[in-house]
């Protein structure tokens, strides 16, 4: 059996609801599905029986990796190679890319890339010219800085819903703590 996995960095409140909202004004259908976030993995298919595992190892790859600021800032688009308008990540870029990296080396993740990754919050997809320059315009000058703390694993219904699975925290050791050497 397969099942469709996602992971994300949430954007936290007032501008994750903000950039959801600006996103659904835009006509674009995701808005209702997915909530604002930067992909660490994309929708991808694996074995159902792989998820403990891919979970064990995210566990491993959290802990790994301190927390970090996120600023966003800004919009861009990837017109005319897809007709996307997204707000920019303008600090924390290194992170999410390393983030990204740890994902896409977990054995049971089989995942082929058209693009180089690049993060960024999507606010606007397939939707016509007009809606993706209104979006790119009214956000141009949008900001937010925030520390991330976490990702988030989401597992795709089929209901086209995306629904949290489990959260990791950043820099967290899961599991008992070593005892603390006392010297003797």
């Amino acid at each position: 059996m397969r099942t469709t996995i996602g992971i994300a960095i949430d954007i936290p409140e007032p501008w994750g609801g903000e950039l959801t909202r600006r996103r659904a004004e835009a006509g674009d259908p995701q808005a209702a599905y997915v909530p604002a976030h930067v992909t660490l993995l994309g929708p991808t298919e694996v074995d159902a029986a792989d998820l403990a595992a891919i979970e064990r190892r995210l566990a491993e790859i959290a802990a790994e990796h301190p927390p970090f600021p996120l600023h966003l800032r800004g919009t861009g688009t990837f017109r005319p190679v897809t007709e996307v308008v997204f707000v920019t990540v303008a600090a924390g870029i290194s992170e999410c890319e390393r983030l990204n990296a740890a994902i896409q080396d977990i054995d049971a993740i089989d995942r082929a890339t058209k693009f180089p990754y690049h993060p960024h919050v999507t606010v606007a997809q397939d939707v016509p010219p007009p809606q993706l320059d209104a979006v790119f315009r009214d956000l141009a000058r949008f900001e937010a800085r925030f520390p991330v703390e976490g990702f988030t694993l989401f597992e795709h219904g089929s209901d086209g819903r995306w629904r949290p699975h489990r959260d990791y925290l950043l820099g967290a050791v899961e599991g008992p703590l070593p005892a603390a050497d006392n010297g003797g």
